[in-house]
C-alpha cells in the first residue's frame, strides 16, 4: 500500500535498509485447514527461517520481526506456553546457523516476565552472534510500544529527579536512547500481513516516518518472493519527512 509514489522515473530506487514486520496470521492459517493453531505458530517459525536468508541479497541490513507482544499474554495459556517453548526451540535450533551465517540477533522488549531458562537462552545467543555483520535480526518478544516508552519515561524521571538529567536537556534523541532500539536505526518499511491495517502497538515511535505495507497474505504463506516484491516497490516511494516533493 503506501503513499507517495514518484513521478521521476530516473530517479534510482533507495533500498529499504531497515525492514520491520507484523508475523500476522499464524493461528488463522493453522484453523482453516482444521488444525491447532500452534501448527500455524511453528510453520510461522520456519517462514522467519527464510525471510532472513532473503534480505541481505535484498539489501535489507536490519530486520525486527514482532514475535510476541505485552498483549499476546490474554491469550490461553496453552498458546502462550506453547508459543514460548515454540520461540526457545527457535533459538536454540537457529544458533549455529545464524552465527555461521553473519546474522546478529537481538531481542527488544521486557524481558523479566519471561522465563529465567528462556532470559539466559537469549542472551547466550546475543553474545554469540554479536560478531555478525551480514544481517541485523532484532526479535521483538513481550514488547509493546507503549510499555517501551513508559519505560524510557521512567528511566528519564528517575535521573531528572535524582538530578543527573535537567529537564531542559531531555530531547528527542535522548528519549530515543532510553528506548529498546537505541542502536538501531528506525525502520524505513513496516510489513503486516494477514490483511489486517492495524499497526498493534509495534515501534510506535520508531516507526513515525515509516512506509507500511499490509499484505493479505497470513504470515505461513509469506514468502521471499513477496518480500522482495515489496522491497522493490518501497525504491519507487518518495519520502518527504515533512518536507516538499522535489526539494
Amino acid at each position: 500500500m503506501g503513499t507517495g509514489k514518484t513521478t521521476d522515473p530516473k530517479r534510482p530506487p533507495r533500498n529499504a535498509e531497515h525492514v520491520a514486520i507484523i508475523m500476522d496470521g499464524n493461528g488463522r492459517w493453522a484453523t482453516s485447514r482444521g488444525w491447532p493453531r500452534l501448527v500455524g505458530h511453528r510453520r510461522g517459525a520456519e517462514r522467519v527461517r527464510e525471510i532472513v536468508r532473503a534480505c541481505p541479497d535484498l539489501g535489507i541490513r536490519w530486520l525486527t520481526v514482532y514475535a510476541f507482544s505485552t498483549e499476546n499474554w490474554k491469550r490461553s495459556t496453552e498458546e502462550v506456553l506453547g508459543l514460548m517453548a515454540i520461540f526457545a526451540r527457535y533459538i536454540e535450533r537457529e544458533a549455529d546457523r545464524l552465527s555461521i551465517e553473519g546474522v546478529r540477533l537481538r531481542f527488544i522488549g521486557d524481558r523479566t516476565r519471561l522465563d529465567p531458562k528462556l532470559q539466559k537462552m537469549m542472551a547466550g545467543i546475543e553474545a554469540r552472534t554479536m560478531g555478525g555483520t551480514r544481517l541485523n535480526l532484532t526479535v521483538a518478544i513481550n514488547y509493546g510500544g507503549r510499555d517501551e516508552i513508559a519505560r524510557a519515561v521512567r528511566s528519564i524521571a528517575r535521573d531528572v529527579a535524582e538530578g543527573r538529567l535537567a529537564p531542559e536537556a531531555v530531547t528527542e534523541a535522548v528519549f530515543a536512547a532510553r528506548l529498546d532500539t537505541a542502536d538501531l536505526p528506525d525502520p524505513d518499511l513496516v510489513i503486516r500481513t494477514s490483511g489486517e491495517t492495524r499497526t498493534s502497538n509495534f515501534l510506535p515511535w520508531q516507526a513515525a516516518y515509516a512506509e507500511y505495507e499490509f499484505s493479505p497474505t497470513l504470515w505461513p504463506d509469506f514468502g521471499a518472493q513477496e518480500l522482495a516484491a515489496i522491497v522493490g516497490q518501497f525504491g519507487n516511494r518518495e519520502r518527504r519527512f515533512g518536507g516538499v516533493a522535489g526539494a
